[in-house]
């Protein structure tokens, strides 16, 4: 199954990696918070010091000073989520059916990796090891906005994807989010 962004409240399309139509139902609107979200745009190349610790881009600083919440993306990455983003986003997941066993496991990885963390007064955000390990993060990092959370890469890993991902690109447009373009 393919994954595509949810990005300022509107609903483009989210399918679950695993999960039949109301596992995917539950999880479509991860960034619907009542209206204009702001978004988290760009890509920038920070790096993680000794103590595992990550400068947060300036310009996501802001959105993410009340508390955020880290927790094991798709594709080894890791996902960071304001506080409140992701408690409407766990809500949502609440309703998912427990006769669902991918719902189930979905909400397990999920939530048990997830780690809420705040800032410091310079910015930096601790990493907590085991999503250290999980998204393989060595001292150079990427962190992207991808529209209602950002994503944290090991930049070789991130460089990895987008060579693979970057070519389908112009042809995916039509394909994943019908009547956009």
């Amino acid at each position: 199954m393919s994954s595509v962004v949810v990005d300022g409240g509107e609903k483009w399309s989210t399918v679950a990696q695993h999960g039949d139509e109301r596992t995917r139902r539950a999880f479509e609107h991860e960034s619907e918070r009542g209206g204009g979200a702001e978004m988290f745009l760009g890509t920038h190349y920070p790096k993680l010091d000794d103590k595992g610790r990550l400068f947060l881009p300036a310009k996501f600083r802001e959105q993410l000073q009340g508390g955020l919440v880290m927790t094991k993306g798709h594709e080894h990455c890791i996902f960071v989520f304001p506080r409140d983003a992701f408690m409407g986003y766990a809500e949502r997941m609440q309703s998912a059916p427990l006769s669902s066993k991918d719902a189930r496991d979905y909400m397990r990885v999920l939530l048990s990796a997830a780690s809420d963390e705040i800032p410091d007064r310079q910015g930096r955000v601790t990493i907590p090891a085991t999503l250290r390990t999980y998204a393989g993060l060595n001292k150079e990092c990427v962190v992207i906005g991808a529209g209602s959370r950002v994503e944290i890469w090991d930049g070789a890993q991130w460089d990895r994807y987008m060579e693979n991902s970057e070519p389908a690109y112009a042809d995916l447009s039509e394909e994943v989010v019908p009547g956009l373009m």
